[in-house]
């Protein structure tokens, strides 16, 4: 059993990775500003991650053995992070994002989001400070860069299969790249399954999390079409010009191999994706009916 701090877990894959924990035997306790209750069996922190001193009080006296930090977006929140935690935890886990490679497409906001969470990973890694295996680090820390994370209906609030899903029952056209490069995908579910067995293990530094089976936009039109039973229609962009989510002009895959050389089976986007744009048909039909 190990004593496991949550940082956010509010919400949707999050909410899943507690659930995991505890079902699991861990120790786990939530820290959040008191946006949503813990499920039951869980502990629960109320603080500001951004107010150090608001942080220590809340914290008091206790350790843990690994902290999961599902919100950290900025070198200020990661430097706040790396100096209430030394010497309260032996790891420290940043679910991070495959925008930290180069953010496609290169919006002013993907730039900023991009390089808030680069930035936030060498912080906590420690980088150009000391000389040990985690550079100045005080605790073991891995960066998880996960991939694009898809499902759950309602849950998954960016919106992305959403647009699909509607556009593509509606007959309207979907905004795409001349010759579109694929891209990664992973289950909600799965992330949730990965950050759990994350925790439990002792590897250091960046690892992608992607199921297997890169997909190009026209492929996930094509699924959603099958689905939804209507063919789907395509609109070509110029260059340079917007494009629907997932339609990149550029190869934006994730390599998982460290991950599975590590331990970790990954599922198939083809296994899990028709169910999850079924579940969000469903959810646009019966918001439709109500």
């Amino acid at each position: 059993m190990q004593k496991i701090l949550v940082i956010g877990g509010s919400r949707y894959f999050g909410k899943h990775l507690v659930t995991l924990l505890r079902d699991a035997g861990d120790e786990v306790t939530v820290l959040n500003r008191g946006s949503a209750a813990p499920p039951p069996g869980v502990g629960r922190l109320v603080a500001d991650r951004d107010d150090a001193a608001q942080l220590l009080d809340a914290l008091g006296s206790r350790t843990f053995d690994t902290v999961v930090d599902q919100v950290c977006y900025t070198p200020r929140q990661a430097a706040v992070a790396r100096r209430v935690f030394a010497g309260r935890t032996a790891r420290y886990v940043m679910t991070s994002t495959m925008e930290v490679y180069d953010p496609a497409p290169p919006t002013p906001e993907a730039r900023a989001y991009a390089e808030g969470k680069r930035q936030a990973e060498a912080v906590l890694r420690g980088a150009g400070e000391g000389d040990g295996p985690e550079g100045g680090s005080p605790f073991g820390f891995a960066a998880v860069r996960t991939a694009h994370v898809l499902g759950g209906g309602r849950e998954e609030f960016t919106g992305r299969l959403a647009h699909y899903v509607g556009r593509i029952a509606a007959g309207a056209p979907v905004d795409v790249h001349a010759a579109p490069q694929a891209t990664s995908f992973i289950h909600h579910r799965e992330i949730a399954r990965f950050l759990q067995w994350t925790a439990g293990q002792s590897f250091t530094g960046a690892v992608d999390a992607a199921s297997h089976g890169a997909l190009d936009v026209l492929g996930l039109c094509g699924l959603v079409a099958d689905r939804v039973g209507r063919p789907a229609r395509h609109r070509i962009v110029e260059q340079g010009a917007p494009a629907s989510p997932f339609s990149f002009d550029r190869a934006y895959a994730l390599d998982n191999s460290r991950a599975v050389g590590l331990g970790f089976g990954f599922g198939r986007v083809a296994d899990w994706l028709p169910g999850a744009i079924a579940e969000e048909l469903a959810e646009q039909l019966g918001e439709a009916a109500r």
